[in-house]
């Protein structure tokens, strides 16, 4: 009797696909519950995803430190209201270390290839090194800004300066004194391009579409304040609260009362009037488009940068490249030694370019042909035992995507404990109930400020949204708050049916 009791409740084995915020978070709360059998793949050297990547002059977190960190694993020394790419970074390292985390990673191992084996109701993993892992269970923790996106404008080979991508910032280059293009005006450039600004000698800035930019209300932390934070607990949490619910008003603002952006698109045209003094750049600096339909940016910098006198704002198209510079739509000529991509990330392409198998041999680019989709942003029918973090439509324009992770990390919990019941089965999402849901999420999508006429990285190529959240993040957490079970057929393996 013990021994079936224990057979019944066998925890499964767990592959987490990245060490960003997603995965480090997962493998935290795994442990917890007792997991032990986990395995974190790890495309590159190091750990901290996005906030390893992104190393470009200037990087900064557009959520305020308190709530961009696990509320399970509290840091009361944040220098800065808005944390900075380093210390974000440090951050991660640090819960690795305290969680002895770095005996499960597995680096430098880009995972290529993921199939479900019916016959055994496992996932077999291939990497491109070359070795071949298996679990019973799958979690992806990619991301959704891992993949830089490049302009397809020919030529690029030909030019005879340095380029890259500003999410692959290329630090051996010197730009003192060069003649700098930039790319492309969104969060990185908003960022970067106040750092650089400086030190080029000329600055080109070609902008396909102005951004809403408001002020960053950022400041640092006092000795007394941080002080207050670590002997304080609850004034901790009170703090972290307060800032919840600040953010989480807006979210009102963004789906269903937009005009109550337009105080915040006013604020922006005056911060912009404040700043820029040449009345053409004024004028390509404020958007024609409604206020919150692309993601809205914050700066204390970036009208003051563009409005220096050698740097110029660009608005026309871009031809091509050639040895020497870029050609603009006008047949214009523009010199450059170095060429810097602002260009963002290929958000919509949900786990692209791992290419992943599910039943009967479908592909997850075959299931989500007509856009992706998946049951609370977590499970695609047809992939049993996958679980996806920050999957489809939980995106956030309001608030914290780590409060969006941790009511993920409780949900595929409970997925886990219902597994533990029945050893060696899978349970698969129930195609109609990932259909109603997804029904649900477009019609809250419906009306929201999004759906306002512009073209965004939230739209698909089918001008699908399949990034955001339509609503507030307390209501996602409801709603992922326990795994119901009705919602999953649970799987035998083929050979037991054999």
């Amino acid at each position: 009797m013990t021994r079936r009791r224990k057979q019944q409740h066998k925890s499964p084995s767990v592959i987490i696909i990245g060490t960003g915020f997603g995965g480090i978070g997962m493998a935290i709360q795994l442990q917890k519950s007792g997991i032990r059998d986990i395995t974190l793949l790890e495309k590159a050297g190091a750990v901290g995803g996005t906030w390893r990547d992104n190393t470009y002059p200037g990087a900064a977190c557009d959520v305020q430190s308190h709530l961009y960190s696990y509320s399970f694993e509290p840091k009361h020394d944040w220098t800065r209201k808005f944390g900075t790419q380093p210390e974000i970074l440090d951050y991660i390292e640090s819960c690795v270390r305290k969680h002895n985390l770095e005996p499960l990673i597995r680096f430098n191992q880009a995972v290529e290839s993921a199939e479900f084996d019916e016959q055994t109701n496992q996932w077999q993993i291939t990497t491109g090194a070359g070795d071949t892992f298996r679990a019973d269970v799958l979690i992806t923790a990619t991301g959704q800004l891992n993949r830089p996106a490049m302009p397809d404008i020919p030529g690029l080979e030909d030019f005879g300066g340095e380029s890259f991508h500003s999410a692959r910032w290329n630090h051996d280059i010197n730009l003192e004194g060069k003649r700098v293009a930039v790319i492309g005006t969104g969060a990185s450039a908003i960022q970067f391009v106040p750092e650089i600004t400086a030190k080029a000698a000329h600055l080109d800035l070609y902008q396909r579409s102005a951004a809403w930019v408001l002020p960053k209300p950022d400041k640092t932390f006092t000795p007394l304040e941080q002080t207050l934070f670590a002997k304080l607990p609850l004034w901790d949490r009170l703090y972290r609260g307060m800032i919840y619910l600040k953010n989480e008003v807006r979210a009102l603002a963004f789906t269903r009362f937009s005009g109550l952006l337009e105080f915040f698109a006013n604020r922006a045209r005056n911060e912009a009037r404040r700043w820029v003094t040449d009345p053409d750049k004024l004028a390509e600096l404020i958007p024609e488009y409604r206020i919150g339909c692309k993601r809205i940016l914050i700066s204390n910098d970036w009208y003051r940068a563009v409005n220096e006198p050698h740097v110029n704002l660009i608005t026309g198209g871009i031809t091509r490249f050639d040895e020497t510079g870029v050609v603009s739509e006008t047949g214009e000529h523009r010199p450059a030694d170095v060429i810097i991509f602002g260009t963002g990330f290929r958000a919509t392409e949900f786990l692209s370019p791992i290419h992943i198998t599910g039943r009967n041999g479908v592909s997850l680019n075959e299931a989500w042909a007509n856009g992706s989709k998946a049951f609370k942003g977590i499970t695609v029918s047809g992939f049993p035992n996958l679980f996806m973090l920050y999957g489809p439509n939980t995106n956030l324009a309001h608030n914290s995507i780590l409060y969006m992770l941790e009511s993920q990390f409780r949900y595929v919990l409970s997925a886990l404990r219902a597994l533990s019941r029945y050893p060696g089965q899978a349970m698969d999402v129930r195609e109609d109930r990932q259909s109603r849901y997804s029904q649900v999420v477009q019609r809250g999508l419906d009306g929201s400020v999004w759906e306002a006429g512009c073209t965004s990285w939230y739209l698909d190529e089918h001008g699908r949204n399949t990034v955001n959240w339509p609503g507030f993040t307390f209501s996602y957490r409801f709603a992922t708050r326990f795994v119901d079970t009705a919602d999953y057929q649970f799987l035998k393996p083929r050979s037991e049916n054999a």
